[in-house]
């Protein structure tokens, strides 16, 4: 028998005025994993994760955390979760063990233990130089961490991470992804949104992508890359002159014109499907060989999920929910090669 989801949303919607922020979402956020939710400013990320953490009711459909309906039992949901918001919930007049302590406290620990837990997450945070210092004095780095720190006081079994890691140094980000990691080992579930698609490839066990209040697509980063066009093959010529007939060989092989950037002088087409990538890229090697066509660069890339997300969120969605869509107007083709398709 398959697991409960630790996070079930069942044809959630809510609208503000005439703007519909979500639109009848449907997913299942396994237990013990790290489930990330992407998608473009105004594409429901936010709306979702307040009404999953109790701070919106939803007009039609339902969520459940950890078993208990957001609406129908919010203090039992809020029991059950951990939430880090995209601003620090920080008191500055506070010292940060005095932050940490107080949430602890508010949890109904006992002095003892909340002064542990405050000491043991300072640590676990790399704060402790800086525990007896007002929150006031922080950088904006260390306000993060501390506000980290304090949606994991009470060990909930679910996490809430909106954007966790915006505006921290690369250190700091990879210290947290750490955390996150440690938290999963431990058999919390997490639920991450965030503008960082390097950290969803790295963190996310699962990923949904949200466009105009709509799930536009679900699966594994791997799964979301293949079906976006897994392959391509990207070249960039050693002379100018050479792209014109560099761009008839791609489109020989791949049957698709190239996308073009002009001035990186960098010619990228998807491999079409049915082609093998590694035979493609030989064919087009053996044809610019035998053209005199010089390259500085010639390889074969797989999609990455910047390349996802820009093809879901470019689209509008066709009104149901699509797992795993087919993707094949990604990357955007011309045969204009003045025109620029491809980003430097």
């Amino acid at each position: 028998m398959a697991a409960e989801p630790a996070i079930r949303l069942e044809g959630l919607r809510k609208t503000f005025g005439p703007k519909t922020a979500l639109d009848g979402i449907d997913l299942d956020m396994p237990a013990g994993a790290v489930f990330g939710l992407l998608g473009p400013n105004g594409a429901g990320k936010t709306t979702a994760v307040r009404i999953i953490t109790t701070l919106l009711r939803p007009d039609s459909g339902r969520a459940l955390v950890a078993g208990a309906d957001v609406v129908r039992e919010p203090d039992r949901v809020r029991r059950s979760i951990g939430v880090s918001g995209q601003y620090a919930a920080v008191d500055d007049k506070l010292t940060g063990f005095e932050n940490l302590y107080l949430v602890a406290k508010l949890y109904g620990m006992r002095r003892r233990t909340a002064s542990t837990t405050a000491r043991d997450l300072l640590s676990r945070f790399h704060l402790d130089d800086a525990a007896d210092r007002l929150a006031a004095t922080y950088s904006g780095g260390m306000r993060r961490r501390l506000d980290l720190a304090g949606a994991l006081v009470a060990a909930p079994p679910v996490v809430v991470l909106d954007e966790p890691t915006t505006g921290l140094d690369p250190q700091s980000r990879l210290d947290t992804w750490d955390i996150v990691g440690e938290l999963v080992r431990e058999g919390t579930t997490v639920l991450l949104t965030t503008q960082y698609l390097e950290e969803a490839d790295q963190l996310a066990d699962r990923i949904a992508v949200i466009a105009e209040g709509r799930v536009v697509a679900e699966g594994t980063s791997d799964e979301l890359k293949s079906a976006t066009g897994g392959e391509r093959i990207e070249l960039v010529t050693a002379d100018a002159r050479d792209l014109a007939a560099a761009h008839r060989v791609l489109a020989a092989v791949s049957g698709t014109p190239p996308a073009l950037d002009r001035r990186a002088r960098r010619l990228e087409v998807t491999v079409g499907a049915g082609q093998n990538g590694q035979h493609a890229l030989a064919t087009v090697a053996a044809r610019l060989t035998s053209e005199g066509i010089h390259v500085l660069d010639l390889g074969l890339r797989r999609a990455t999920l910047d390349d996802v997300f820009l093809a879901l969120t470019r689209r509008a969605p066709d009104g149901d929910t699509a797992v795993l869509p087919r993707i094949t107007d990604w990357p955007p083709n011309s045969g204009d090669l003045d025109r620029k398709e491809v980003r430097a």
